[in-house]
């Protein structure tokens, strides 16, 4: 046995991460990026338009999962740049109380959040944003919705995994549901 301890960050290879998801819940965070005016009311949503592995077209969230040996914090600022583009100048809470904590599932109807891949634990965080947002990754495009139309049946329909969900308990945190 080695007295060496191993600190440096990482991930899986493909094959650990599969066999690891089949295994044991995955630790991620979610972002709904947001614009607000001087008073701090939510004034828009932002929303990835992705292509998914089926060919599907689809609105998401910022989400991605936290490296071993990564802050919270760190992982949270990790997805914004990679999604959102490095000048987004996201503002992180202070406090990285999460608004919600949402538990995905493989097996559909355990709770509104469903992931085929795995069982998944995401802490959810509304995120404002002020500076300008260029996807980047795999994302399309961003949208900015008003909260009225991203709580619009069209908008929630084109949000799978329970996105949808996780948005509407994100505007009601911030009062934007009335």
């Amino acid at each position: 046995m080695s007295d060496m301890t191993e600190t440096t960050p990482g991930w899986l290879s493909s094959d650990e991460l599969e066999m690891t998801r089949a295994r044991m819940p995955i630790l991620y965070v979610e972002a709904v990026p947001v614009r607000v005016d001087d008073s701090g009311e939510v004034t828009s949503v932002g929303l990835l338009l992705r292509i998914g592995p089926d060919g599907t077209v689809s609105r998401t969230l910022v989400s991605g999962r936290v490296l071993h040996h990564e802050r919270v914090r760190d992982a949270l600022l990790r997805h914004l740049e990679k999604d959102l583009g490095p000048v987004a100048l996201p503002r992180v809470p202070a406090s990285l109380q999460p608004f919600t904590v949402a538990e995905y599932f493989p097996t559909q109807g355990i709770t509104p959040y469903h992931d085929p891949r795995q069982h998944a634990v995401s802490l959810a965080y509304i995120v404002p944003v002020t500076g300008d947002c260029r996807p980047r990754q795999d994302a399309l495009d961003l949208v900015w919705f008003s909260p009225q139309e991203a709580l619009s049946p069209a908008v929630q329909s084109e949000m799978p995994g329970g996105h949808g969900v996780l948005l509407k308990q994100a505007l009601a945190h911030a009062g934007c549901v009335s």
